[in-house]
């Protein structure tokens, strides 16, 4: 039979050591899953080398196990170093080295088990929705100070739409608040959040938006860290305040939201001014203005009665009383020397006159003389200058006569 067996095999077609291991080395190495594969078991054993980590993982009933190396390079990008006893999540990929012929897992992460791998979900999530800006401080909105209508998304039979109820009666009341309920744990809590969040925007008349829930385990508050809900409070019209949970890690919603507070009833007490302190501050801002306006009041009193003293000692009355008398004699004065001035020029005008009718040559014509003048007019001044025959007129003090000259008597300049 041995020898059939031998005639049987083909010689031509038999593979080397190397050439099978090469097989599947690349069998397992092209393989898409195996070159990103997430496996979480107990370790079983460890080794500190100084190329890297060499430990084995292996399932918790001891079935089944593999060899797995994270080498220096990555040991300290690991979110959780392997230990002998601990359950992780290993994320790594496959490789085959042939001088043994065994296969191995090369880590590129290890996480605790169970919440590991949501946690790092929420990492990613969260550099991711960091990258794109939605949580960046410079889009974060003010609350609106004193706010009329505030809408309230949670859960309409959860302890925390109570208590917002009585915070917002105790602190402001007559305040409209409009109730938007929603799902807010489970599978359909995401979807929920964002239609009551959507139903508040299209209403239209909420000026800002609570969103609550009265705390809870890590997975019952995984909606808040759901992308829809966080992206539907990023792009909320109107400015979103969180209260959700108590002594617990800020979810992604928190992020988002421009307000974040660890309670409901907080959340409520920061989005609306009690009114018994804003009536307190009111009377304060009044009584801090009587006080004002008094001590000036007061100021001004004290400063007019400093004027009046000054005015008294520098004796202002008396000062007035000689200015005027000082006044009195310079009119006194003035009038003195006005009419003096007046008399003078009339008599000295008296005078001129006087001297002017003296001159006026009428005046000496009524004494008797008379003014002789040629045809031309030119008064006769000299004998010499007329002719026998010449006619004449001659001006008296009363009338004109004409007269011809019937003989001329010349003088000399010696005569």
């Amino acid at each position: 039979m041995t020898s059939d067996f031998t005639d049987s095999v083909t010689f031509n077609t038999a593979l080397s050591v190397a050439g099978l291991t090469d097989y599947i080395r690349l069998l397992l190495e092209q393989d898409e899953q195996l070159r990103q594969v997430w496996i979480t078991g107990e370790v079983s054993s460890a080794n500190h080398h100084r190329s890297g980590l060499f430990f084995t993982l292996q399932d918790p009933d001891g079935t089944a196990a593999i060899k797995c190396v994270a080498w220096n390079s990555q040991v300290a990008k690991l979110v959780q170093i392997p230990a002998v006893g601990e359950q992780i999540i290993i994320l790594g990929s496959i490789r085959l080295y042939p001088q043994r012929g065994e296969y191995q897992l090369t880590v590129w992460q290890a996480l605790p088990a169970g919440v590991g791998l949501q946690a790092l979900r929420y990492q990613q999530l969260r550099n991711r929705l960091l990258a794109e800006g939605l949580f960046d401080p410079e889009k974060k909105r003010p609350l609106p100070p004193h706010p009329q209508t505030i809408a309230v998304v949670t859960s309409p039979t959860a302890a925390a739409w109570g208590d917002i109820q009585k915070t917002l009666k105790h602190r402001y009341p007559g305040l409209q608040v409009l109730f938007s309920p929603a799902t807010v744990q489970g599978e359909q809590a995401p979807e929920s959040i964002v239609k009551a969040i959507a139903r508040v925007e299209k209403d239209g008349r909420a000026e800002v938006l609570i969103l609550s829930r009265g705390g809870g385990a890590v997975e019952e508050l995984a909606c808040f860290n759901d992308e829809r809900v966080v992206r539907a409070v990023a792009e909320c019209s109107i400015p979103v305040i969180t209260g959700i949970g108590h002594q617990r890690d800020e979810s992604l919603v928190d992020l988002a939201a421009d307000v974040c507070v660890h309670t409901p009833t907080a959340a409520a007490e920061l989005v609306v001014p009690s009114l018994s302190e804003l009536s307190a501050q009111h009377q304060q801002r009044i009584d801090a203005l009587y006080d004002a306006v008094y001590e000036v009041r007061t100021s001004a009193v004290n400063q007019l009665q400093i004027l009046r003293n000054r005015l008294q000692r520098v004796g202002l009355d008396r000062q007035v009383k000689q200015e005027m008398q000082k006044l009195g004699w310079k009119r006194q004065q003035l009038l003195q020397v006005t009419s003096q001035r007046s008399q003078q020029a009339t008599q000295h005008l008296e005078l001129l006159r006087q001297k002017l009718a003296t001159l006026d040559p009428k005046a000496v014509l009524q004494r008797g003389y008379a003014v002789v003048r040629q045809e031309n007019g030119a008064i006769a001044r000299h004998a010499n200058e007329l002719t026998v025959g010449q006619e004449l007129l001659v001006q008296l003090g009363q009338g004109e006569v004409k007269v011809k000259v019937m003989e001329v008597t010349k003088k000399t300049l010696n005569d």
